[in-house]
């Protein structure tokens, strides 16, 4: 017992350490050179260190048992830019995810469409252009490699915008909103009421992949509250403000691929394990061959939603 006690008090002590105490360290760390420093000695490093010297030479500092405290202060001050980080972080996934019903986000769903239907439009007659212009005398439809990689790069960027027309104010939202839509147009079962019971019965390898992939969403939106940080921390110090950019690049670029990848897990997951489902539920026998049907899915979403 004692020597998993020990194995399972390290793995504590490291993840408290990578996930709270060193991000929290860093950021107070910037913030101490920069309101010693400021904008008009912002690369004084002279006067850091004669500020340094001073601190040092306190009296009080001697003294195990302040050195010690000071100590318990900075890691505990670390801890709390962290959590509140990790709030922030909370706040900005759930602004990814939103709907937009306030005035704003409306605004912002109408802009984003009206370019997702520019591009589409683009899309449309780029291919019109190139299956007509390479119709055969045969019939036979032979397209140049550099038309179909125009048509890539205008799918590309339509995609960008959003896999189908945005109906939420961010890409984000979307890319959840089409993968509910995919599901409800094969299967005709709603995804909202669908994913607590199949959740229930997903075998672990999948329960691992999905929760690794929303984990990973979830540290690109603490990465991005990292960049609120630095950014609000700029104003009193401009060299951290490269830190602020980097951070939300990263942060935009590896939620982006996480949140495409639960998606696509969860999809997946209904694909194969849907009609395991139905069959729990009894409403199809687990002899009965084919697919999930979409009578059966629309039987599930009525089940589900306790409808009469």
């Amino acid at each position: 017992m004692n020597p998993l006690l020990a194995t399972l008090g390290g793995k504590l002590t490291e993840r408290w350490l990578n996930l709270l105490v060193l991000p929290g360290a860093l950021f107070l760390a910037a913030t101490a050179v920069g309101g010693v420093l400021g904008h008009r000695h912002w690369h004084d490093v002279d006067r850091l260190r004669t500020t340094l010297d001073d601190l040092a030479a306190r009296p009080a500092l001697d003294r195990t048992g302040t050195a010690a405290l000071l100590v318990a202060l900075v890691l505990l001050t670390a801890t709390a830019a962290s959590l509140a980080a990790q709030f922030l972080g909370g706040a900005i996934e759930r602004c990814w995810l939103r709907f937009g019903r306030d005035p704003f986000s409306r605004a912002r769903t109408a802009r984003r469409a009206r370019r997702w239907r520019q591009r589409d439009a683009k899309l449309g007659e780029a291919i019109g252009l190139a299956h007509h212009a390479g119709v055969g005398p045969d019939g036979a439809v032979m397209i140049p490699s550099s038309t179909l990689a125009r048509i890539q790069a205008l799918t590309e960027a339509r995609d960008r915008i959003a896999l189908r027309e945005p109906v939420r104010p961010t890409w984000y939202g979307d890319r959840m909103q089409a993968t509910a839509d995919r599901v409800e147009a094969a299967y005709g079962v709603d995804l909202a009421v669908l994913w607590p019971r199949l959740w229930l019965i997903l075998p672990e390898p999948a329960v691992r992949q999905l929760q690794s992939a929303h984990d990973s969403f979830s540290a690109a939106a603490r990465l991005a509250a990292w960049a609120v940080g630095y950014a609000l921390l700029a104003c009193w110090w401009w060299p951290v403000a490269p830190a602020a950019v980097g951070c939300a690049v990263v942060a935009r670029s590896r939620a982006r691929t996480a949140l495409d990848a639960l998606a696509g897990l969860i999809e997946a997951a209904v694909d194969v394990h849907g009609r395991e489902l139905a069959t729990r539920v009894g409403l199809i026998s687990p002899e009965a061959p084919g697919r999930l049907a979409r009578d059966t899915g629309d039987g599930m979403s009525a089940v589900f939603r306790k409808a009469e």
